[in-house]
């Protein structure tokens, strides 16, 4: 069935781009020259939308546009173009609370359900870099910096109750992405699902186990709870190595068209489990020549230095900016409660350390088991390969779902991926 679509609204081409932008200001003083010499080109290689890159002789810019359908499966799966506003909010928002580290917005067409940003260049998606195992010395300074501005002044700790409620309010629209994210990550990969797909024969035997597997699913069950009912802050909603454009020196986070309030664990599971996959992936991009044992490292070091890094900066903002309504100051007067209050703190990084190592697991099994893998894995060529790296990805997620409580810190994740690598 398919949704109402806006009046005047249109799917863009490439050949339809260089009209539609020379109408803006903001699109022709970038581009420059006229629009006969600007060059359009459809890049987009996401699950949802259009996306062009449009360059002229003075710069280039990038138009996303979205259609009324799920682009992955086609217009048998309708999706309201309303995500296209979310979309805009949320990268509003991101500019305003991490300046210089998301794409700046030039323009914004609702009834096109369209955003003209910033072009990104040399930057590529962190998602190639690093199955090239390219190193970004940088990348966990500035994953962690997002996460931390973006989600500790969109949560309790910086906000009244009043403001956080309608903050929520306006996000609440969402639903639809939301929906997606409820069934193709916590539900979809634990069940017979037409859209599943994993390597066959190799991993049947198993996502039949994950299938009958009761504790696994108790496990993803509560942490599908938590994404229903929790609203600790402003969440990207899909932070991957896909939805990061790098160089060396920056880092740029894009495509929060995701975005809604949930739990803050989340969208740092997402990152952690997306580090993890790279992770075991190398062993089907290595060779004699380049075995990767060194770039192995450097994943591992740097997911433990994205929670750290995190963490403090976390805590670093809540000792400063404590002016939400929650944890209310005058009640820890006094250097006994400031004791208190910073013991509680401690915790609380505690307590989303475990939602996030969960969040993470689910996370790596649906991109294994569910629809919209991992290029990381999927572009391993030799399929018994790939399901050698899918099984360690599966062994380790499982552990982290159904016992985290025994992983009290980052670097026991570390350990036991580094344990079942090799095995």
């Amino acid at each position: 069935m398919s949704l109402p679509i806006p009046d005047g609204y249109r799917p863009l081409t490439e050949d339809t781009v260089s009209d539609y932008l020379a109408d803006l200001d903001c699109a022709r003083d970038v581009l420059g020259g006229t629009p006969q010499a600007w060059n359009v080109r459809e890049v987009g290689d996401g699950n949802l939308n259009l996306v062009f890159i449009a360059e002229g002789p003075t710069g280039g810019t990038i138009v996303k546009q979205a259609l009324p359908y799920v682009r992955l499966v086609g217009e048998s799966w309708p999706l309201p173009l309303s995500r296209a506003h979310f979309e805009h909010l949320a990268l509003a928002e991101h500019n305003r609370l991490a300046p210089g580290l998301v794409p700046a917005i030039k323009h914004y067409d609702e009834r096109m359900a369209l955003i003209v940003m910033e072009y990104l260049t040399p930057h590529i998606i962190m998602r190639q870099g690093m199955i090239k195992a390219v190193e970004y010395p940088h990348f966990a300074d500035h994953i962690s910096t997002f996460m931390a501005q973006t989600l500790f002044f969109t949560s309790d700790l910086a906000l009244t109750a009043a403001d956080k409620k309608e903050r929520i309010a306006a996000f609440c629209g969402n639903h639809a992405l939301c929906k997606i994210t409820e069934d193709l990550i916590f539900t979809d990969p634990y069940r017979i699902a037409e859209l599943n797909n994993w390597t066959s024969p190799q991993l049947d035997d198993m996502a039949e186990a994950f299938r009958q597997d009761g504790d696994l699913k108790v496990a993803v069950s509560r942490l599908k709870l938590k994404f229903l009912t929790e609203t600790q802050a402003l969440l990207h909603g899909d932070l991957h190595t896909g939805s990061l454009m790098v160089t060396p020196q920056e880092t740029k986070v894009i495509d929060p068209e995701f975005a809604f309030y949930g739990p803050m664990g989340f969208d740092i599971g997402a990152v952690l489990a997306n580090l993890l996959i790279n992770y075991f992936s190398q062993d089907g991009h290595a060779t004699a020549d380049d075995p990767r044992d060194t770039y192995h490292d450097w994943v591992l070091t740097s997911m433990e230095a994205v929670w750290r890094q995190f963490s403090n900066k976390f805590l670093d903002l809540w000792r400063q900016n404590g002016t939400g309504d929650a944890y209310p100051a005058d009640l820890f007067s006094g250097a006994e409660g400031a004791r208190q209050l910073e013991a509680e703190r401690h915790a609380y990084m505690d307590r989303l350390l475990q939602d996030s190592i969960g969040f993470c697991a689910a996370k790596m099994i649906r991109r294994v088991l569910g629809l919209a893998h991992n290029i990381d894995l999927e572009w391993i060529e030799d399929a018994d390969t790939r399901a050698a790296c899918e099984r360690r990805v599966l062994t380790l997620a499982r552990s982290l779902m159904v016992d985290t409580q025994n992983y009290a810190s980052i670097e026991a994740v570390s350990a036991m991926a580094w344990k079942i690598r090799d095995q």
